[in-house]
């Protein structure tokens, strides 16, 4: 991939950063730490891994060996309407098929010759009553588009115009990340001059990041390289009671009803965290994270970097003190540093 200009990228940050303006953060800070990937000697390859699958026979579908075990597809990438068009780019409403539902999103088009590396954002939880296409990283999706990415945002299921999955949520939502298996499906098969199927990478915020860590369990090798920001926990059940049963959300009651509760059941809970399958992993990950998060707490990112450190992965973890959820005055770093990322690991 081509070096960009810094006059660009900061351009680039500008424009973005007018586009977020609502997003609210902590104060300024310098990192509080850091950590940095182990030596590498080869990139990662994209063939299947050489951990042997569970086989379907035997796999909960209703886990990360269930989603282990299922043949993935993703195809028929559309282009819809034109949303908007920029001096950089062009954005499109599209659709793709994955694992037989049709997903909606929204796709940005860099101006100029490709063929571009390809980026998948998987984005927050948004209420899927109130969510519209593309909402949740606009000014990601500005950003990485105007740096020379082709950016699909996907709506997950059950969002926006995307098909409906009546058993998503008390299936602990395990459906997003075959979404976003099949968006990556989709750009490689997609047969379009403007996306390099041989350079494709994933970012998830908040709950994508969550996705993200489920797909590189799932798929190893499907993609380059993954960054997520302020992650949830790579532990379904924390997340469930941080979350959904402080809150009184009656799907625990379903959930549990179904799966049992952590207590009852700890062969389900350890079946559908990443963190189970954690050797699985091939890509190089980075993970940001704000010390002030009040939404998802930093002590969940340092217990999942310790766990990739542990099973000897490709890891840097970067902390922004005094930063909050959201990522306000350290986004413009944050983005620095995600771009360089990509720029090393896709190419």
């Amino acid at each position: 991939m081509r070096m960009l200009g810094a006059a660009r990228i900061a351009a680039g940050l500008v424009l973005a950063l007018v586009a977020a303006v609502g997003c609210t953060g902590s104060d300024d800070g310098d990192d509080a730490g850091r950590t940095n990937p182990p030596a590498s000697s080869s990139a990662a390859s994209k063939a299947p891994s050489a951990t042997p699958s569970p086989s379907p026979s035997s796999a909960n579908p209703v886990s990360i060996p269930g989603l282990i075990a299922r043949k993935h597809s993703g195809s028929d990438l559309r282009l819809g309407a034109v949303r908007a068009r920029t001096d950089a780019y062009t954005s499109y409403t599209v659709t793709y098929e994955a694992n037989g539902l049709t997903i909606s999103g929204l796709m940005n088009i860099p101006r100029g010759k490709g063929p571009f590396p390809a980026l998948v954002l998987a984005h927050g939880y948004i209420d899927p009553a109130v969510y519209t296409t593309g909402r949740g990283l606009a000014r990601e999706q500005d950003l990485l588009a105007r740096n020379g990415y082709v950016v699909l945002h996907t709506d997950y299921r059950n969002h926006a115009g995307s098909d409906k999955d009546a058993d998503n949520d008390v299936n602990l939502r395990l459906g997003y990340t075959e979404d976003v298996i099949g968006a990556v499906m989709a750009l490689r098969s997609s047969g379009r001059a403007e996306i390099d199927p041989e350079r494709i990478g994933l970012l998830g915020r908040s709950m994508g990041g969550g996705v993200v860590y489920n797909t590189l369990v799932v798929a190893p090798g499907l993609v380059d390289a993954a960054v997520v920001f302020a992650p949830v926990s790579s532990r379904p059940a924390e997340n469930l009671d941080h979350f959904q049963r402080r809150n009184g959300d009656p799907i625990v009651a379903e959930i549990e009803a179904k799966h049992g509760t952590p207590k009852e059941n700890p062969e389900f809970w350890e079946q559908v965290s990443p963190l189970t399958y954690v050797d699985r992993v091939t890509e190089p990950l980075l993970l940001h994270h704000g010390t002030a998060d009040d939404t998802c707490p930093i002590a969940w990112s340092e217990r999942t970097v310790a766990d990739f450190e542990a099973a000897g992965k490709s890891v840097e973890f970067v902390k922004y003190a005094g930063e909050g959820h959201t990522f306000a005055p350290r986004w413009p770093d944050s983005m620095n540093r995600t771009m360089a990322f990509f720029e090393r690991h896709l190419r």
